[in-house]
């Protein structure tokens, strides 16, 4: 886990992720797509590669990234366990609302 949040922390990185969201791109699709040169981009998807983020394939002399889904699973999971901290917090907050709506109405009435 925290390979995958260190690789995703840099701006970059995080925009070709972005990019192969929606597919397949190779290395030349992906520097031409963010204005980066080829060594540049090569340098971010080894990184998202060490990660475990992305796979390569090598088609004749062009090597294609994919999105590996597994991080992405644990990511959603490790997220999800602090799902119920903050919908307790909402329901506090919107408990609080409701007694502030309630007292603003009660003095309004006594207006």
């Amino acid at each position: 886990m925290n390979k995958t949040l260190s690789a995703l922390s840099e701006p970059n990185r995080l925009r070709i992720v972005e990019l192969l969201r929606d597919g397949p791109l190779s290395v030349g699709e992906i520097a031409n797509q963010l204005s980066f040169n080829q060594p540049q981009a090569s340098k971010h998807l080894k990184v998202l590669a060490e990660a475990g983020l992305v796979e390569v394939q090598v088609q004749a002399n062009r090597r294609i990234y994919t999105l590996r889904p597994e991080p992405f699973r644990e990511l959603d999971n490790w997220v999800e366990s602090y799902r119920h901290i903050w919908e307790e917090k909402f329901d506090r907050l919107e408990e609080y609302l409701r007694q502030l709506q309630g007292k603003e109405v009660s003095r309004n009435d006594k207006q």
